[in-house]
């Protein structure tokens, strides 16, 4: 028996504003915001934590976070509309746009082709 009942990903972030900002562009819903301690933001099948931190190092490292998408061409159409470069990449395994939020997380898109 799992005792698992959810789980997120938590981002450390230079500013709480900016980032929340970032991912309601991207398609995530604030869930809950406790004032610049902690904020969730939730989109179907995830929940990533945004926490502030003072350190240097914000990216993921060798972390990256994939959003399934139905079709890429809103996707790209999205992103650009909102100024966020992207790299686009027909892989094998499915069509994917890649991206990094304002601290350097690694981000993507993807239409499977499965």
């Amino acid at each position: 028996m799992s005792h698992i009942k959810g789980s997120n990903v938590t981002i450390m972030v230079k500013d709480m504003d900016a980032s929340i900002a970032f991912y309601e562009k991207i398609g995530l819903a604030l869930k809950q915001r406790w004032d610049n301690h902690y904020a969730m933001m939730t989109a179907e099948g995830i929940t990533i934590g945004i926490h502030p931190s003072e350190s240097h190092n914000h990216s993921s490292g060798t972390v990256s976070i994939g959003f399934m998408a139905e079709s890429i061409n809103p996707v790209k159409e999205l992103l650009d509309a909102n100024d966020i470069a992207f790299v686009d990449d027909d892989g094998k395994s499915g069509h994917y746009v890649h991206f990094k939020d304002p601290d350097g997380t690694v981000l993507y898109f993807v239409e499977p082709k499965w």
